[in-house]
């Protein structure tokens, strides 16, 4: 069960990270031929581990309080509210 987990999740956050903002602005970073990219990586790769982190305390506080079917709807409506509000937004552009 541990494997499968790790793979979903894994799986899930790069295909979810791939293109979007924040790598667009790492490789800005990192682009800059005065930037180290060592430490571009550091940077980014801690801040997204930060990131992750804040995420499983908040889900873990969450799922004391809310049930996670209410979890997984909330999730799924945000998901589709996001993808419209981007498809709408990349429309007006």
């Amino acid at each position: 069960m541990g494997l499968r987990t790790f793979a979903m999740v894994f799986g899930s956050v790069l295909l979810a990270e791939l293109g979007d903002r924040t790598q667009l602005a790492t490789l800005m970073f990192a682009s800059a031929k005065d930037s180290s990219k060592l430490l571009v990586f550091a940077a980014s790769a801690g801040a997204l581990v930060l990131a992750s982190a804040i995420a499983v305390l908040a889900g873990s506080f969450l799922c004391q309080h809310v049930s996670p079917k209410a979890l997984s709807w909330v999730a799924g409506v945000g998901f589709v509210a996001i993808g419209v509000w981007t498809i709408a937004h990349a429309a007006s552009a």
